[in-house]
C-alpha cells in the first residue's frame, strides 16, 4: 500500500479515536436544569439558593407550570426573562433540551412529569417522596429502565453530615448488630408555619400527597431506615395515624407512627405535624452502642466499655455529595452510581413499599406483610 494511502488511513483512525474520546469525555461546566412545577414550597428555597450563588454547578435554563398566575408570581420575584417561561413541560424540553429536570409539582404529579421527561431521554430529580403509590412507583421504575434515564429523589436529610456519621458508625461495626432505629421528623404543621397557599392546598389533599404527615414526613424515616438496612424491606409494617387537628386537616392525618419489623431489628418512624418545634433527627441502637444525630452536624455516641456519652461535631460531606445539585451533576457525569444510596430509585422503591403499606395498615387496622419487589 502506498505511503500516501497509509498516511490517510492513519489520520482517519486518529480522527475517529479523537472523536470517540470527545463523545465519552465528561462535559465540563454547570448542569443545565429546568424546573417543572412551582406548587411545591421547596422550590422557593432552591431558587433563593440559586439567586445567592449557593450552587455554582447549575444553570437554570427554563421553568414550566400550567398556572399562569404562579409563573407570574415567581417571574416577578426572581426577575426571569420571558424566554425562560413555559406552560408545557413537553414543549419546554423539546425546545430547551435541558440535561435534567427538577420536579416541584405535587407528589401526585411526579409520575406524569417523569414519563414526559423519560420519553425525551431526560433524567429527573423529584422532591421527596418518589410518588404516592406502589402502582405509580412500579410504572416510574419501568419508564426509567425503558428509556435509560436516572430518577433521583431529593430529601433534605440526605445532605446532613450527622446522618452520614451515624451510618458510618453502623458500617464500621462500632454499634454492634443493629437492633433499633427511631426517626423523628416534622414540625408544628404546614398551616401553623405558614407554607404557601398552593403548597398547603395539595399537602392536605390525599389524592395529591398520598396522605398527610405520614407521607410528608414519614418518607424521611423510611428512606434513612432502608439505607441503614442496605435496601432490605421489612417483614411487616404496622401504622397508626391521628387526626388531632381536624379543623385544620380534615382529610389527612397530622400525626403517624410506623413500626417496621425486620428479622433481627425494629424501626420506629414518628412523623408529625404536631411537634412543638421542627425536628429531623435519628437514633440508631446496636447491641453494643448507639449513635444519635443532633441537628445536621453533631452526633452523640456511646460505645461498649465507655463510661459516658460523647458529643462530636461531624465533618462535612464530600463535595460531590454536599447538596442535591452537586450530587445530580456527579450522577449525570458518571462519577456516582446511584445504587443503594438515599436518593437512588432502588432505595426509594422500598420507601414507597413502606409508605403504601403504612397507609393500608391505617385503613384496615392490620399489620401488613411485605413481599419482595425486586422483580
Amino acid at each position: 500500500m502506498p505511503f500516501r494511502v497509509l498516511f490517510r488511513v492513519f489520520l482517519l483512525a486518529l480522527f475517529t479515536a479523537g472523536s470517540l474520546s470527545a463523545q465519552l469525555a465528561v462535559v465540563p461546566g454547570p448542569v443545565r436544569v429546568a424546573v417543572v412545577g412551582l406548587e411545591h414550597g421547596h422550590v422557593d428555597g432552591f431558587l433563593e439558593a440559586l439567586k445567592q450563588n449557593y450552587f455554582n454547578e447549575v444553570q437554570l435554563v427554563a421553568v414550566s407550570d400550567p398556572d399562569s398566575a404562579l409563573l407570574a408570581k415567581y417571574q416577578k420575584k426572581f426577575g426571569w426573562p420571558d424566554y425562560l417561561i413555559f406552560h408545557s413541560e413537553a414543549e419546554m424540553i423539546d425546545k430547551i433540551k435541558p440535561q435534567a429536570i427538577l420536579v416541584y409539582t405535587p407528589v401526585g404529579g411526579h409520575r406524569a412529569a417523569i414519563e414526559i421527561a423519560a420519553e425525551r431521554g431526560v433524567s429527573v430529580m423529584v422532591e421527596k417522596p418518589l410518588t404516592i403509590s406502589m402502582d405509580d412507583a412500579r410504572a416510574i421504575r419501568a419508564t426509567a429502565e425503558a428509556h435509560h434515564i436516572q430518577v433521583l429523589v431529593n430529601y433534605e436529610t440526605t445532605w446532613y453530615p450527622s446522618n452520614r456519621a451515624a451510618y458510618d458508625e453502623a458500617q464500621r461495626g462500632s454499634l454492634g448488630p443493629l437492633r433499633r432505629i427511631v426517626v423523628h421528623d416534622g414540625h408544628q404543621g404546614p398551616a401553623e408555619i405558614g407554607v404557601q397557599p398552593e403548597f398547603l392546598k395539595w399537602l392536605t389533599d390525599p389524592a395529591q400527597n398520598g396522605a398527610g404527615a405520614m407521607y410528608d414526613f414519614g418518607c424521611y424515616g423510611a428512606d434513612l431506615v432502608t439505607w441503614l438496612m442496605h435496601g432490605e424491606a421489612p417483614l411487616t409494617v404496622t401504622a397508626v395515624a391521628n387526626h388531632d387537628k381536624p379543623d385544620k386537616y380534615p382529610r389527612v392525618d397530622d400525626d403517624a407512627t410506623i413500626v417496621l419489623q425486620y428479622p433481627q431489628a425494629q424501626a420506629v418512624i414518628q412523623a408529625s405535624w404536631n411537634w412543638p418545634f421542627g425536628r429531623k433527627d435519628m437514633e440508631v441502637y446496636g447491641a453494643t452502642g448507639y449513635a444519635i444525630t443532633v441537628a445536621s452536624d453533631h452526633l452523640r455516641t456511646r460505645h461498649e466499655h465507655e463510661s459516658q456519652e460523647q458529643t462530636q461535631s461531624v465533618s462535612s460531606l464530600p463535595d460531590a455529595e454536599k447538596d442535591s445539585i452537586s450530587y445530580l451533576r456527579a450522577v449525570l457525569n458518571g462519577k456516582i452510581t446511584p445504587r443503594g444510596d438515599l436518593s437512588s430509585l432502588d432505595t426509594n422503591m422500598v420507601v414507597m413499599q413502606i409508605l403504601d403499606a403504612a397507609r393500608e395498615s391505617v385503613r384496615t387496622g392490620k399489620t401488613i406483610h411485605l413481599t419482595n419487589i425486586a422483580q
